[in-house]
């Protein structure tokens, strides 16, 4: 028969040790709350897509109400889906603090600096020398790849314009 202290001396030694770092993990909220906070983003989320929607048929007057009628039932979850990715885009503008050029005069710079590294043969010599002209050349064919997949969309055909 086994004593009750080889037991509990087993268990203790048994058990994985934490490290003086680790510290014990407490819920930050129940589940409760965690739903209740989902349902008020999903509602809020909802106003500000139907607010959108309003707002663009307004603006785009006959063609707004079209374009409102071609989605049919498929209307509510693409406003759904964009209302997110705009909360999306605006937590990632705030976080990463983007903000627009405030000044022409940056515009400027940023674009005559382009041009010149563009047209300096200096510049392509050191890249070349310095071995960044793989990096170039895959910004290069992404770039040449984005505008590809704009005309494919532009088109709605793969290969060719539809012409009937």
């Amino acid at each position: 028969m086994r004593s009750a202290v080889s037991t509990s001396t087993f268990r203790q030694a048994a058990r994985p040790r934490r490290l003086p770092t680790q510290c014990s993990r407490f819920a930050s909220s129940n589940a409760e709350t965690a739903q209740k906070k989902t349902q008020d983003a999903l509602g809020s989320a909802q106003k500000t897509a139907e607010k959108l929607w309003e707002s663009s048929k307004k603006f785009l007057g006959p063609l707004g109400e079209r374009a409102g009628s071609m989605l049919g039932s498929y209307r509510q979850p693409v406003m759904y889906n964009l209302s997110i990715a705009r909360e999306l885009l605006k937590q990632v503008y705030v976080a990463e603090r983007l903000q627009p050029p405030t000044d022409l005069a940056v515009v400027r710079s940023a674009y005559s600096t382009l041009w010149s590294r563009a047209s300096s043969q200096a510049y392509w010599r050191g890249i070349l020398s310095s071995g960044e002209w793989a990096k170039v050349a895959i910004y290069a064919v992404e770039a040449y790849g984005i505008f590809k997949i704009g005309e494919i969309v532009g088109r709605r055909s793969v290969v060719g314009y539809n012409l009937h």
